[in-house]
């Protein structure tokens, strides 16, 4: 079976994360590959936000490294849908203090330096 998809351009990469709230970061831990799964936003200058406990794994693993953060859509059944991955360094910002005293979370930032994206069509016959 040929995989039918097709390159998305960079608006209607970021368009489509625009449209999500979870998705997944990619890092390393030691120099072994790690995913997590993690609610996002987007910044007003594309970046991809990410809210994280201060003292995590996760945090300590991307304060100033290159990352991947991954969001998409499929259906299984049909075999269609779309993903877009952002490739970028990461940067860790407190959030802000709030009313009751200091948060223990922060914001991980991702700068794009890359973003592609993937639209995959139907794979079933009655639907090509």
């Amino acid at each position: 079976m040929t995989p039918h998809s097709t390159t998305l351009d960079e608006w209607e990469c970021r368009r489509r994360l625009a449209g999500l709230t979870v998705g997944r970061v990619v890092y390393t831990v030691d120099a072994l590959p790690a995913v997590q799964p993690a609610r996002y936003s987007l910044g007003a200058d594309g970046s991809v936000l990410l809210n994280a406990g201060a003292g995590s794994e996760l945090v300590r693993a991307v304060s100033g490294a290159i990352v991947a953060f991954e969001a998409g859509e499929l259906d299984a059944t049909e075999g269609s849908g779309w993903s877009v991955t952002v490739l970028g360094r990461a940067d860790v910002m407190p959030d802000r203090v709030a009313a009751n005293g200091p948060t223990d979370t922060v914001t991980v930032r991702i700068l794009p330096e890359l973003v592609s994206g993937r639209l995959f069509a139907s794979t079933r016959p009655d639907r090509l």
